[in-house]
C-alpha cells in the first residue's frame, strides 16, 4: 500500500507529539511524586487546600478576595468561584518563615516552627504572623520617635573657621571643623564640648530650621571639655533641652544620641549605657574627666557636643570622645555626664570660667608612699596653714676677695601628703579630684608624714580658677 506524501510527512509530527505527550505525563507523575512526598499539605476549615514545597507555597480554596481560574459559579460553594488560585509565595528563607507550613527540611514536625503565642497572630490575607495587630508601630518604636520628635529641634550644627599657628613667611594656614551642640536657653545659650571651638576665630551655628546664626564663646574649661556659646535668635526659633540626673543611670540602660556626624544634620542613633565611672584624659595637665558614660550608640566626628539622651527625652550627657583605631564608630562612645555640665555651666554663663577651689600647692613629686609637696603658692591656703615644702638651705664660700653663694634644696623637710580629711590620696589625679569635690571656703583636712610622725593639717581652700 503506498502513502500519500500528506500521510508521510504527518508520521515524524505524530511521533513527536507522543513524544511529547509521554514526556509530559512523566513530568506531571514525578511532580505529583515530589508533592506526596516533600510537600506540605494543609486543609483549611474553610475548604482550601494548602502545599509548600522546595521553598514556594501555593493555596487553593474559596477566598472572596481569591483570583478565579474559572468564572463559572458553582451553588455547591455558597457563590464563591468553583476553583480561585488565592496566593503565591516566594521563600528566600524557609526555615525562617513567617507563613504556615515548613520547610521539606522540618516537614517531620511543621508545628515546631511557630510558637504557640504566634499562632493566634496569624493573617489569613497577608499570609504573615503579626503581633502588632492594627498597631502601626512598637512600644520601643514610638519611645526612639518621641524622643527624637521632642529634642531635634534643640540640636543644632556648629561650624568654626580657625588658624592653626603661623608658617614661614607669614603665611596662614586656615582650619575648619564641625559639631553639634544644644539649646540651653531662650536667650541664645549654646551647650558644646570645649575641643570643638578651642582656637576657633569664626563659629556659626545653624538651627533646626536651616537658619544659621554667627555665635561667640561665652566661657570655656578645658578640665571638664565644656564650653557655652550665645547666639541672637529669636526666642520662637529656640528649643531648649531638658537635663536629667545623670547619678541615676544604670548599666544596659536604653540611650539615644543626636548630633550632626560627617555633617549629616539632626542623625539619631541608639544604644546602652555599656559601663559607668569611666575616665578621659583632660586637656589640663593631671587632670582628668571623670564619671564618664560609656555608650555603644553609634558616636562619629561631628556627634561631639550632641546630647546624650534616656527615653524620657532628657539630657544625661554630653557626646564627646570615641574609642577608634580609624576615626570612626567602632561602638566605644563616651559621654560627659549632665550633672558634671550642669555644675560648669552656670560659672561659665556668669563668670566665663569655673572658679575651682585651691588648695595652693603648687608641685607635687608623686611617690609610692604619696605626694612630696616640692612647691608652694606663697601667700596660699597651704602656707598660711602651716604645711611645709622643700627647705632652701644658703651656703657662702669665701675664695680671696670673692664671696660664692649656693643653694641646697633639702626635700626631706617637706611633707608627705598621705591623704585628705582620712582618705588615703596617693596619686596627683585623686588628690585633685578630693579637693575639688569641694568648694572654695570649705575646710579641709590633710594628713601629712613629717619627720616621721603622720599629723593632720586643717586648710580652708582658696577661690582659684
Amino acid at each position: 500500500m503506498t502513502l500519500s506524501p500528506m500521510t508521510q510527512l504527518r508520521k515524524p509530527f505524530l511521533l513527536l507529539g507522543s513524544l511529547m505527550t509521554l514526556l509530559a505525563i512523566g513530568i506531571l507523575l514525578q511532580g505529583w511524586h515530589t508533592l506526596r512526598q516533600d510537600g506540605i499539605w494543609e486543609i483549611f476549615r474553610s475548604g482550601g487546600i494548602a502545599v509548600t514545597v522546595g521553598g514556594l507555597r501555593w493555596e487553593l480554596g474559596p477566598w472572596d478576595n481569591a483570583v478565579p481560574l474559572q468564572r463559572g459559579i458553582n451553588p455547591d460553594c455558597n457563590g464563591h468561584s468553583w476553583v480561585e488560585f488565592v496566593r503565591f509565595w516566594t521563600r528566600l528563607f524557609p526555615t525562617q518563615s513567617p507563613f504556615r507550613g515548613t520547610s521539606s527540611s522540618r516537614r517531620s514536625a511543621p508545628s515546631l516552627d511557630v510558637p504557640a503565642a504566634l499562632q493566634p497572630h496569624y493573617d489569613p490575607k497577608t499570609g504573615y504572623y503579626d503581633p502588632l495587630g492594627p498597631a502601626e508601630y512598637t512600644l520601643e518604636e514610638l519611645v526612639a520617635i518621641a524622643v527624637y520628635v521632642n529634642v531635634n529641634r534643640s540640636v543644632v550644627n556648629i561650624n568654626t573657621r580657625g588658624i592653626q599657628g603661623r608658617a614661614f613667611f607669614f603665611l596662614e594656614i586656615p582650619t575648619e571643623g564641625e559639631g553639634s551642640g544644644v539649646v540651653l536657653d531662650k536667650r541664645g545659650h549654646i551647650l558644646t564640648n570645649f575641643h570643638v571651638v578651642e582656637g576657633a576665630e569664626q563659629i556659626q551655628v545653624t538651627l533646626f530650621d536651616g537658619s544659621s546664626y554667627e555665635a561667640q564663646i561665652v566661657g570655656g574649661d578645658a578640665a571638664t571639655d565644656v564650653a557655652v556659646l550665645r547666639i541672637t535668635a529669636p526666642p520662637e526659633k529656640l528649643y531648649p533641652v531638658v537635663f536629667g540626673d545623670s547619678s541615676k543611670l544604670r548599666v544596659g540602660q536604653k540611650v539615644f544620641a543626636i548630633g550632626n556626624p560627617f555633617g549629616l544634620e539632626r542623625t539619631m542613633s541608639s544604644g546602652i549605657i555599656a559601663s559607668l565611672n569611666r575616665e578621659l584624659p583632660s586637656k589640663e595637665r593631671y587632670r582628668k574627666i571623670t564619671q564618664v558614660i560609656q555608650i555603644d550608640a553609634a558616636i562619629n566626628p561631628g556627634n561631639s557636643g550632641g546630647p546624650l539622651l534616656d527615653s524620657h527625652s532628657r539630657m544625661i550627657g554630653m557626646n564627646t570622645a570615641i574609642a577608634s583605631r580609624t576615626g570612626e564608630s567602632a561602638g566605644v562612645g563616651f559621654a560627659i555626664p549632665v550633672n558634671t555640665v550642669a555644675k560648669v555651666v552656670p560659672q561659665l554663663i556668669e563668670r566665663g570660667r569655673v572658679i575651682r577651689p585651691d588648695i595652693g600647692i603648687a608641685r607635687v613629686y608623686q611617690t609610692e608612699a604619696g605626694l612630696l609637696i616640692a612647691a608652694l603658692v606663697p601667700g596660699g591656703a597651704a602656707e598660711r596653714a602651716g604645711l611645709r615644702g622643700p627647705k632652701i638651705i644658703r651656703r657662702q664660700r669665701r675664695q680671696g676677695p670673692f664671696v660664692y653663694e649656693s643653694q641646697i634644696v633639702d626635700r626631706s623637710a617637706a611633707d608627705l601628703i598621705v591623704g585628705v580629711d582620712g582618705q588615703p590620696t596617693l596619686t596627683v589625679e585623686d588628690f585633685l579630684n578630693t579637693i575639688e569635690s569641694h568648694e572654695p571656703g570649705d575646710r579641709v583636712i590633710i594628713n601629712v608624714i613629717r619627720e616621721g610622725k603622720e599629723m593632720a593639717i586643717p586648710v580652708t581652700l582658696d577661690a582659684g580658677g
